[in-house]
C-alpha cells in the first residue's frame, strides 16, 4: 500500500504533560495527538514521529511532527481545522504539508533553538509558573552572561548530559549561547524584567540545555566560578559541574529548521 508523509508543526504548553513520548499510564503529548488523529481520520493505522522527546513540562512554539498514513489527505486546510477543533486547548497545529518519503523529522533537522525564560529577586505571580522559572535570591546577571558565552563553539559536553554512555558523541558545537532580556513573551502578571537564555545547535544531548542553564544559575549565585565552567568543557577533566538540572517549566523549544522542506 502506498504511504503518505506529512510534516505538521505543533505548538504546545507542556506544563501538564509528561513530555512528548508516549508512556503507559501517563499523560503525554504524543498520546493526545495520536488519539486525536485516529478520531478525525477514522483510522487505527496512524503513526507519528516527533522531532524530539522533550522533558515533562517543557513547551514548544514550533515542534515538528511527521505523520505517516495510507490514505492521502485531500484538503490540508480543512484537515488543519478539524485537527485543531479536536485537540485540547494547550496543543495547536499551525501548519501541515506533504513531504517526500525520504524526509526524516529527526535526522534532517539543521538547527534547533531553545529558549529558557527566568526572573530573579522576588517570587512571581503563580500564573507565570508554566513558562517562567523564578529564583527568589538575586543573581549576578552580568557574570551569567559572560558564562553563557563560554558554551558557544565546539566543546566536550559529557558533564552536561544525564546518564552519559560510552557510545554518545560528546563533542558538540553550540552556534549561539547568550542571555538577553526577554522581548518575546509578556503578561501583566510577569515581573517588570524577565530574561531568556538562547541556545542553538544541530542537536543536543539528554538534558544538556537544562544542565547548562543550571550551571549558569549556580554561577550567578556565586557557587562556582568562570574558570570552573572552562574546565568542565575540557575532555577528560575530572571536575564536574554541580549536578543541578534547571526546572523544566522555563524551557521552550522555539524553532527547528530543515534543509529541504
Amino acid at each position: 500500500m502506498k504511504r503518505y508523509f506529512y510534516l505538521i508543526q505543533l505548538q504546545f504548553l507542556g506544563f501538564r504533560f509528561h513530555g512528548w513520548q508516549r508512556q503507559e499510564n501517563l499523560k503525554t503529548l504524543q498520546g493526545h495527538v495520536e488519539k486525536t488523529l485516529k478520531f478525525i481520520l477514522g483510522k487505527n493505522k496512524v503513526k507519528i514521529l516527533g522531532a524530539g522527546r522533550t522533558d515533562a513540562r517543557v513547551s514548544a512554539t514550533n515542534f515538528p511532527m511527521e505523520l505517516f498514513i495510507y490514505e492521502e489527505i485531500k484538503d490540508l486546510k480543512q484537515f488543519l481545522i478539524n485537527f485543531n477543533m479536536n485537540l485540547p486547548n494547550d496543543i495547536k497545529a499551525i501548519s501541515i504539508k506533504e513531504v517526500d518519503g525520504k524526509f526524516n523529522v529527526i535526522n534532517d533537522s539543521k538547527v534547533k533553538e531553545y529558549l529558557y525564560f527566568f526572573s530573579f529577586g522576588s517570587k512571581n505571580h503563580p500564573f507565570a509558573a508554566p513558562i517562567l522559572t523564578c529564583f527568589y535570591q538575586d543573581l549576578d546577571l552580568e557574570l551569567m552572561q559572560k558564562g553563557a558565552q563560554l558554551f558557544q563553539g565546539k566543546h566536550w559536553f559529557k558533564h552536561f548530559c544525564t546518564k552519559p554512555t560510552g557510545f554518545a558523541n560528546y563533542n558538540r558545537e553550540i552556534l549561539v549561547s547568550e542571555i538577553v532580556e526577554n522581548n518575546i513573551y509578556s503578561a501583566n502578571f510577569f515581573p517588570e524584567k524577565t530574561y531568556m537564555y538562547r541556545i542553538k545547535s544541530k542537536g543536543f544531548l539528554r538534558n544538556q540545555v537544562r544542565l547548562i542553564m543550571g550551571t549558569l544559575f549556580r554561577l550567578g549565585q556565586g557557587q562556582i566560578s568562570i574558570d570552573f565552567i572552562k574546565k568542565s568543557l575540557v575532555e577528560h577533566n575530572i571536575d564536574k559541574p554541580l549536578p543541578f538540572v534547571a526546572p523544566a517549566s522555563g524551557l521552550i523549544l522555539h524553532d527547528v529548521t530543515y534543509k529541504d522542506t
